[in-house]
Protein backbone atom coordinates (compact mmCIF):
# COMPACT_ATOMS: atom_id res chain seq x y z
CA UNK A 1 0.00 0.00 0.00
CA UNK A 2 1.32 3.34 -1.08
CA UNK A 3 0.69 5.96 1.55
CA UNK A 4 0.87 10.09 1.03
CA UNK A 5 1.18 12.28 3.97
CA UNK A 6 0.18 16.26 3.61
CA UNK A 7 2.78 17.83 5.49
CA UNK A 8 3.29 21.53 3.44
CA UNK A 9 0.79 23.66 5.94
CA UNK A 10 1.88 26.43 8.32
CA UNK A 11 1.47 26.81 11.46
CA UNK A 12 -0.97 29.97 11.67
CA UNK A 13 -3.29 28.78 14.50
CA UNK A 14 -0.61 27.24 16.46
CA UNK A 15 1.05 30.77 17.28
CA UNK A 16 3.85 29.04 15.01
CA UNK A 17 5.50 30.88 11.84
CA UNK A 18 6.94 27.32 10.95
CA UNK A 19 5.52 24.43 9.69
CA UNK A 20 3.59 22.86 12.85
CA UNK A 21 4.22 19.30 12.16
CA UNK A 22 8.34 20.39 12.80
CA UNK A 23 6.88 21.45 16.37
CA UNK A 24 8.09 19.08 19.17
CA UNK A 25 5.84 16.76 20.72
CA UNK A 26 7.59 14.29 23.76
CA UNK A 27 10.94 14.94 22.17
CA UNK A 28 10.16 14.74 18.90
CA UNK A 29 8.85 16.37 16.02
CA UNK A 30 4.95 15.88 15.00
CA UNK A 31 5.89 14.06 11.79
CA UNK A 32 7.93 12.29 13.46
CA UNK A 33 5.41 10.51 15.15
CA UNK A 34 3.01 10.49 12.43
CA UNK A 35 6.08 8.38 10.03
CA UNK A 36 6.84 5.77 13.32
CA UNK A 37 3.05 4.68 13.08
CA UNK A 38 3.07 4.55 9.07
CA UNK A 39 6.52 2.22 9.71
CA UNK A 40 4.85 0.04 11.82
CA UNK A 41 2.16 -0.28 9.70
CA UNK A 42 2.23 -3.90 7.99
CA UNK A 43 0.49 -3.16 4.73
CA UNK A 44 2.54 0.46 4.10
CA UNK A 45 5.17 -0.20 2.12
CA UNK A 46 5.70 3.69 0.36
CA UNK A 47 5.76 6.60 1.67
CA UNK A 48 5.58 10.14 0.40
CA UNK A 49 5.80 13.46 2.20
CA UNK A 50 4.31 16.51 0.30
CA UNK A 51 5.77 19.38 1.84
CA UNK A 52 7.07 22.59 1.32
CA UNK A 53 11.06 22.34 -0.56
CA UNK A 54 12.18 24.83 2.27
CA UNK A 55 11.10 22.35 4.77
CA UNK A 56 13.00 19.53 3.04
CA UNK A 57 16.28 20.42 5.10
CA UNK A 58 13.95 19.67 8.19
CA UNK A 59 12.49 16.77 7.10
CA UNK A 60 15.55 14.69 5.79
CA UNK A 61 16.80 15.51 9.17
CA UNK A 62 13.41 13.12 10.57
CA UNK A 63 14.10 10.78 8.08
CA UNK A 64 17.94 10.16 8.90
CA UNK A 65 17.34 9.78 12.88
CA UNK A 66 14.45 7.67 12.68
CA UNK A 67 16.20 5.40 10.20
CA UNK A 68 12.89 4.35 8.65
CA UNK A 69 12.94 0.52 6.28
CA UNK A 70 10.72 1.58 4.06
CA UNK A 71 11.21 4.18 1.12
CA UNK A 72 10.20 7.27 1.29
CA UNK A 73 10.19 10.39 -1.15
CA UNK A 74 9.91 14.03 -0.95
CA UNK A 75 7.26 15.80 -2.55
CA UNK A 76 6.84 19.33 -3.56
CA UNK A 77 3.30 21.00 -2.52
CA UNK A 78 1.04 23.20 -3.59
CA UNK A 79 -0.37 26.43 -2.13
CA UNK A 80 -3.69 24.17 -1.06
CA UNK A 81 -4.27 21.19 0.30
CA UNK A 82 -6.13 19.75 -2.95
CA UNK A 83 -3.04 21.01 -4.77
CA UNK A 84 -0.63 19.48 -2.27
CA UNK A 85 -2.31 16.10 -2.86
CA UNK A 86 -3.04 16.28 -6.31
CA UNK A 87 0.59 17.04 -7.17
CA UNK A 88 1.68 13.88 -4.57
CA UNK A 89 -0.86 11.59 -6.72
CA UNK A 90 1.53 12.67 -9.67
CA UNK A 91 4.74 11.61 -8.01
CA UNK A 92 2.93 7.75 -7.08
CA UNK A 93 4.67 5.03 -8.63
CA UNK A 94 3.50 3.57 -11.72
CA UNK A 95 2.22 0.33 -10.24
CA UNK A 96 0.56 2.21 -7.17
CA UNK A 97 -2.99 1.17 -7.46
CA UNK A 98 -4.37 2.48 -3.96
CA UNK A 99 -3.52 4.89 -1.58
CA UNK A 100 -4.18 6.04 1.69
CA UNK A 101 -3.87 10.15 2.28
CA UNK A 102 -3.12 10.84 5.78
CA UNK A 103 -2.22 14.29 7.30
CA UNK A 104 0.53 14.89 8.82
CA UNK A 105 -0.71 16.58 11.76
CA UNK A 106 -2.52 13.66 12.73
CA UNK A 107 0.43 12.50 14.94
CA UNK A 108 -1.05 10.19 17.11
CA UNK A 109 -2.90 7.60 14.50
CA UNK A 110 -1.96 3.99 15.18
CA UNK A 111 -0.29 1.38 13.11
CA UNK A 112 -3.75 -0.68 13.55
CA UNK A 113 -5.36 2.00 11.76
CA UNK A 114 -3.12 2.43 8.92
CA UNK A 115 -3.41 -1.14 8.22
CA UNK A 116 -7.37 -1.06 9.23
CA UNK A 117 -7.83 1.19 5.94
CA UNK A 118 -5.53 -0.48 3.61
CA UNK A 119 -7.45 -3.92 4.11
CA UNK A 120 -10.52 -2.48 3.80
CA UNK A 121 -9.56 -0.29 0.52
CA UNK A 122 -8.96 -3.66 -1.26
CA UNK A 123 -13.00 -4.20 -1.16
CA UNK A 124 -13.96 -0.67 -1.82
CA UNK A 125 -13.46 2.32 -4.04
CA UNK A 126 -12.71 5.10 -1.51
CA UNK A 127 -13.16 5.56 2.58
CA UNK A 128 -12.61 7.57 4.80
CA UNK A 129 -11.04 6.97 9.28
CA UNK A 130 -14.21 8.47 11.10
CA UNK A 131 -15.81 7.90 14.33
CA UNK A 132 -19.73 8.83 15.24
CA UNK A 133 -20.45 12.22 16.41
CA UNK A 134 -21.07 12.97 20.06
CA UNK A 135 -21.87 15.95 20.25
CA UNK A 136 -25.51 17.59 18.59
CA UNK A 137 -24.67 19.80 15.45
CA UNK A 138 -26.51 22.76 14.97
CA UNK A 139 -27.36 24.31 11.27
CA UNK A 140 -27.39 27.67 11.76
CA UNK A 141 -27.78 30.51 8.88
CA UNK A 142 -25.42 33.55 8.27
CA UNK A 143 -26.87 35.35 11.44
CA UNK A 144 -26.09 32.17 13.73
CA UNK A 145 -30.01 31.64 13.78
CA UNK A 146 -30.27 27.84 14.42
CA UNK A 147 -32.10 26.36 11.22
CA UNK A 148 -32.08 22.40 12.16
CA UNK A 149 -30.89 19.94 14.29
CA UNK A 150 -29.42 16.58 12.39
CA UNK A 151 -30.21 13.19 13.52
CA UNK A 152 -26.86 12.73 15.35
CA UNK A 153 -26.76 8.84 14.65
CA UNK A 154 -26.57 9.83 10.85
CA UNK A 155 -23.29 12.44 11.67
CA UNK A 156 -19.44 10.72 11.73
CA UNK A 157 -16.79 12.99 12.24
CA UNK A 158 -14.09 12.71 9.37
CA UNK A 159 -10.66 11.62 10.23
CA UNK A 160 -7.60 10.72 7.95
CA UNK A 161 -6.31 7.78 6.38
CA UNK A 162 -8.74 8.61 3.47
CA UNK A 163 -8.32 5.78 0.80
CA UNK A 164 -8.85 5.19 -2.88
CA UNK A 165 -8.62 3.69 -5.90
CA UNK A 166 -5.73 5.85 -7.54
CA UNK A 167 -6.91 6.05 -11.46
CA UNK A 168 -10.42 7.47 -9.62
CA UNK A 169 -8.73 9.99 -7.39
CA UNK A 170 -6.54 11.23 -10.22
CA UNK A 171 -9.57 11.42 -12.05
CA UNK A 172 -11.38 13.72 -10.07
CA UNK A 173 -8.63 15.70 -8.97
CA UNK A 174 -8.78 16.88 -12.78
CA UNK A 175 -11.92 16.79 -12.88
CA UNK A 176 -12.13 18.88 -9.99
CA UNK A 177 -9.46 21.19 -11.06
CA UNK A 178 -11.18 21.82 -14.63
CA UNK A 179 -14.25 22.83 -12.76
CA UNK A 180 -12.79 25.21 -10.54
CA UNK A 181 -13.99 22.81 -7.54
CA UNK A 182 -12.65 23.62 -3.93
CA UNK A 183 -13.18 21.09 -1.51
CA UNK A 184 -10.87 20.63 2.26
CA UNK A 185 -10.38 16.54 1.59
CA UNK A 186 -10.23 14.09 -0.99
CA UNK A 187 -13.13 11.96 0.10
CA UNK A 188 -15.44 15.59 -1.06
CA UNK A 189 -13.97 15.05 -4.48
CA UNK A 190 -15.54 11.64 -4.69
CA UNK A 191 -18.41 12.65 -3.51
CA UNK A 192 -18.64 15.72 -5.67
CA UNK A 193 -18.06 12.76 -8.61
CA UNK A 194 -20.79 10.40 -7.40
CA UNK A 195 -18.26 7.72 -6.18
CA UNK A 196 -19.51 5.88 -3.26
CA UNK A 197 -17.07 6.76 -0.03
CA UNK A 198 -17.24 3.63 3.02
CA UNK A 199 -16.60 4.88 6.45
CA UNK A 200 -14.16 2.54 8.54
CA UNK A 201 -14.17 2.92 12.18
CA UNK A 202 -11.36 5.75 13.54
CA UNK A 203 -9.63 6.26 16.59
CA UNK A 204 -10.98 8.59 19.28
CA UNK A 205 -7.10 9.51 20.16
CA UNK A 206 -6.50 10.20 16.62
CA UNK A 207 -7.28 14.22 16.46
CA UNK A 208 -5.84 17.11 14.41
CA UNK A 209 -2.84 19.00 16.14
CA UNK A 210 -4.21 22.53 14.57
CA UNK A 211 -3.98 24.97 17.97
CA UNK A 212 -1.89 24.46 21.47
CA UNK A 213 -4.70 23.20 23.14
CA UNK A 214 -4.47 20.20 21.12
CA UNK A 215 -0.55 20.29 21.06
CA UNK A 216 -1.18 19.71 25.16
CA UNK A 217 -4.11 16.62 24.61
CA UNK A 218 -1.92 15.39 21.80
CA UNK A 219 0.63 15.43 24.46
CA UNK A 220 -1.32 13.90 27.22
CA UNK A 221 -2.84 10.87 25.29
CA UNK A 222 0.96 10.35 24.31
CA UNK A 223 2.25 10.30 27.92
CA UNK A 224 -0.25 8.01 28.53
CA UNK A 225 0.63 5.68 25.60
CA UNK A 226 4.04 5.44 26.18
CA UNK A 227 3.49 5.08 30.04
CA UNK A 228 5.77 7.88 30.65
Amino acid sequence: MHLLIPAAGMGRRMGSERNKLLLSLENRPLLAWTLLAASASQEIDWIGIIGQSSDFPDFREILIALNLTKPVKLIEGGNTRQKSVYNGLQALPAQARRVLIHDGARCLATSQLFDRCARALQNCQGLIAAIPVKDTIKIVDENKVIKDTPKRSNLWAAQTPQGFEVSLLKHCHDRGLKLGWKVTDDAALFEMCKLPVTIVEGEETNLKVTTPVDLAIAEFILRQRLGS
